[in-house]
């Protein structure tokens, strides 16, 4: 089975939490710091190595993700933030921008430099968000480049939080498997 790869880079080692799920096959790299039961789904992609990568308590990256970062230029550039409880499809490619708590990026989803999805916020699968956008609380927007398309309901936000609430759990069931496998190996 392929281990998670953790990479120093540049003297930064990433610091992971003890209850996190780090899939196999994933590569953290640098200066990149995951929270208490956040989950690193499978292939996926943290590179810290020109800036800093944080995820919060409980945030999930699905498989096949890329979370990159912009480099300091002396601006101070653009790290990747992603706060708590957030949700992060699979084949999302978020590139140094800040996920505030609760916010949701859908499957194959692109967020670029220097953009902002607020909490209780929605990026549409597939939709690309363009540098230095904001996408307010409470909204969905779609499409390539993205464009506010509807408020969110009370429903849209519950269900983003039973995702959040469901990936912790699948986390739990795959840990466990990986362990009993690695057992009888």
């Amino acid at each position: 089975m392929n281990a998670p790869l953790i990479l120093p880079f540049e003297g930064k080692t990433p610091k992971i939490h003890e209850s996190a799920f780090i899939a196999p096959g994933s590569v953290i790299i640098g200066d990149v710091e995951i929270g208490p039961q956040a989950s690193i789904w499978y292939n996926c992609v943290l590179r810290a190595d020109i800036n800093f990568i944080r995820v919060g308590a409980r945030s999930n990256i699905q498989d096949g993700s890329v979370i990159h970062v912009e480099t300091d230029y002396g601006d101070g550039g653009h790290p990747a933030i992603i706060g708590e409880d957030v949700l992060i499809g699979h084949m999302a490619l978020v590139h140094g921008c800040v996920l505030e708590d609760r916010a949701f990026v859908g499957m194959g989803a692109i967020v670029m430099d220097g953009c902002t999805i607020e909490g209780d916020a929605m990026l549409a699968a597939g939709a690309m968000l363009t540098p230095g956008k904001r996408m307010p609380s409470g909204q969905l927007w779609s499409g390539r480049p993205a464009k506010y398309m509807r408020d969110l309901s009370e429903a849209d936000i519950h269900g983003m939080q039973r995702g959040v609430k469901g990936y912790v759990h699948e986390a739990a069931l795959h840990s466990a498997a990986l362990k009993a496998a690695a057992a009888t190996s």
